[in-house]
């Protein structure tokens, strides 16, 4: 296996490190928090394999799965007797040191961390099991500034972090249109200004970018602020489907506590179709997890249209993974990797074929 370089320079990590984030996607930022969570068990409720499960997720719309999940007591249901402990982060570097290190077990986290923890450890230390959510990201701009595509060129546009998912989507894109960019320094035919989700509506009121390529819900609040969406990366892909967040789980985890993590994927599978079920219920719970974790809750006009531009479902989407790590090496931000074995949806496919679903395809990458 080829040994991956980072997506994120080290002197990028330590700038943004001091950048801790609220409600961002991906691999943005270092903070996490230890809540220390732990959902309440019911009395005489059967215990697993182990007495406790770790999970890690961001305060985020597209891990709303985990949100409402946790909120409305759906993992815990299917856990029984093991107890349920959370964590939250705002970055995926640090969500994988936390697997890493055994401070959990199973995390929702975005395509870009999860393929570079797993290259880095040259596979030995995650697997994709599941998935969470697709879409959600928008090229939001001055529309007194730009009003074409091809206005983009020689304007600034914001990304959350070099060579996190929505960084290398934009220069994925820059580079189709013919342009060039330097991938590390971010100049060229674009300017590719590398700014912390949380001051991105900031940066835009004051005039110092003309357009971000960002998730939601800071999308929604750029067009809140008179931001017009020029391009949504939906329309990019295949069946208008990518993959935004995953489910990961250490290997360790997964080979000592099966049954656990079936009981974890279980309540992601009933959350999903929960949510797909009941929109207007889900949104408002997922908004109600986001104000107990950060202190506010998200203002309609940033919520609703964030909520419709995020599709929530079981697939981890594979293919698409497959091509935004090709996209980072065409970047020169990734050395090509070997992902083969990053997917087990075995317990997945367990799970969906007892619900009387479609099994999923992982893309020929999953483990022997």
């Amino acid at each position: 296996m080829s040994a991956a370089r980072p997506l994120t320079t080290l002197r990028t990590i330590a700038v943004i490190a001091a950048l801790p984030l609220l409600l961002t996607a991906c691999s943005y930022g270092s903070k996490s928090t230890d809540d220390g969570k732990q959902t309440a068990v019911a009395a005489g409720a059967k215990k697993l394999s182990a007495d406790e499960v770790k999970i890690g997720y961001f305060p985020n719309l597209t891990h709303a799965t985990a949100l409402a999940g946790v909120q409305e007591g759906l993992f815990q249901k299917e856990l029984g007797g093991t107890t349920l402990k959370t964590s939250t982060f705002n970055a995926g570097p640090s969500e994988i040191e936390a697997l890493n290190a055994g401070s959990i077990d199973i995390g929702w986290i975005g395509p870009s961390p999860a393929i570079n923890g797993y290259t880095k450890s040259n596979g030995k230390n995650l697997r994709i099991i599941g998935g969470s959510a697709s879409g959600g990201v928008k090229l939001v701009v001055n529309p007194k500034k730009i009003k074409s595509l091809a206005d983009v060129k020689g304007k600034k546009i914001a990304t959350p972090q070099l060579g996190n998912t929505q960084d290398v989507a934009f220069l994925n894109w820059i580079a189709d249109q013919g342009w060039k960019v330097d991938a590390e320094s971010g100049k060229g035919d674009v300017s590719v200004v590398r700014t912390d989700n949380k001051i991105t509506p900031d940066a835009y009121k004051a005039g110092s970018i003309d357009g971000a390529w960002v998730p939601d819900p800071t999308a929604s609040k750029l067009v809140a602020e008179g931001g017009k969406v020029l391009l949504d990366e939906s329309t990019l892909w295949p069946d208008k489907k990518f993959v935004i967040t995953n489910i990961i789980v250490s290997q360790k985890f997964l080979k000592e506590h099966p049954d656990v993590v079936e009981a974890v994927l279980r309540g992601s599978v009933k959350t999903n179709a929960w949510i797909n079920a009941n929109p207007d219920k889900a949104k408002a719970s997922a908004n109600a997890a986001l104000e107990k974790l950060s202190g506010k809750a998200l203002p309609a006009a940033v919520i609703d249209p964030a909520w419709k531009s995020i599709t929530f479902l079981d697939d981890p989407l594979a293919s698409t993974l497959n091509t935004e790590a090709q996209h980072a090496v065409k970047a020169g931000l990734l050395d090509k990797p070997d992902l083969k074995g990053i997917y087990d949806l075995t317990l997945l496919n367990k799970v969906l074929k007892a619900q009387g679903k479609n099994e999923i395809d992982d893309a020929g990458l999953g483990a022997e």
